[in-house]
């Protein structure tokens, strides 16, 4: 469910048993859904009940940032200034600003795309991620690339928060095995191409990863960042135990049957005559993984097998043991 400065009355309706949570963004991004007003913010950390994620970064520190940037570049600015513009002080400001109030209130929170290492100094690792009160996700592409991939990558690699640098790149991957981060995810926003041409200013943030998640995140296990137990565990484990979702997450007996097979030895180049994306890109382009994705059951549909798609089954809502 998605917050405004005004809708308190409506977040305090919201059934948690068929939705997630409360979704704020504290810092602005591709939208106009900005919640940065102190007042409401206190009041929606105070009585919402429900699981709150947050998109966290200082909004008056990227406005300073981006000024310095149209001084110097005027508005033909480069995308390498990205991560200057929306540095790791503006998410830290934000970040710690919610952890802040979800302290004071004992608010469930969930702090979305962490991408830089000063923020992990929030989050806690001494008790298992369904205890927290507070925990935190990383994204694929802050996983994979750094601020090094602007030159080449440009506008297909500007997300909010930014790709920032290797050693937030780093920071993050060792979170994630420490357990200072709870879970994975895609952050996935599949703007068209000439969207993503468009000047700093005008070009939207974000990229689509679906398709190639998995494929990524086994090509990172291969290269010894991380084991595939624990891709198993935080791309599906701890998403539904931390979520609380309804019978997802494992296969066992009485659980729905979502499950994706890998053939870890079938190499694949990403190539765009090969993207089931609608916007026709992918940050990936160029990239030979070392696994391929062979099926994909969504309820124990066979929805995907080797390139062709069964649409006749659909998928289904999730529900929230709560």
């Amino acid at each position: 469910m998605g917050t405004t400065a005004t809708n308190l009355d409506q977040l305090l309706q919201t059934d948690p048993t068929t939705v997630c949570g409360i979704k704020i963004f504290m810092g602005s991004s591709t939208g106009d859904m900005l919640v940065d007003d102190p007042y409401a913010l206190n009041d929606i950390f105070r009585e919402v009940k429900m699981l709150i994620a947050v998109h966290c970064e200082d909004d008056n520190l990227i406005a300073l940032n981006a000024k310095k940037a149209r001084d110097t570049f005027g508005e033909n600015v480069p995308l390498t200034q990205h991560p200057i513009i929306r540095n790791a002080e503006a998410c830290y400001a934000s970040s710690s600003k919610a952890v802040e109030l979800a302290t004071k209130y004992n608010t469930r929170l969930h702090i979305l795309h962490i991408s830089t290492e000063k923020e992990l100094q929030l989050f806690r690792n001494d008790i298992p991620s369904i205890e927290k009160r507070i925990t935190a996700e990383a994204c694929i592409h802050h996983l994979w690339f750094s601020d090094q991939d602007y030159v080449k990558k440009g506008s297909f690699i500007k997300w909010n928060p930014a790709v920032k640098s290797e050693k937030d790149r780093h920071a993050i991957r060792e979170a994630l095995i420490n357990g200072k981060i709870d879970v994975l995810a895609t952050d996935h926003a599949p703007h068209t191409l000439v969207e993503k041409q468009n000047p700093y200013f005008s070009c939207p943030s974000g990229g689509p990863l679906v398709q190639h998640a998995l494929p990524a995140l086994f090509e990172m296990a291969a290269q010894g960042v991380f084991s595939y137990e624990l891709i198993v565990n935080k791309y599906c484990h701890a998403v539904a135990d931390m979520f609380q979702i309804s019978k997802r997450g494992y296969l066992r007996k009485g659980y729905y049957a979502d499950i994706v097979i890998v053939n870890p030895d079938l190499p694949q180049k990403v190539t765009s005559d090969l993207l089931y994306y609608k916007c026709g890109w992918s940050p990936f382009e160029g990239e030979t993984f070392g696994s391929t994705i062979e099926k994909t059951f969504v309820n124990g549909h066979l929805a995907y097998d080797n390139g062709v798609f069964d649409e006749s089954a659909k998928g289904m809502r999730l529900t929230f043991e709560r």
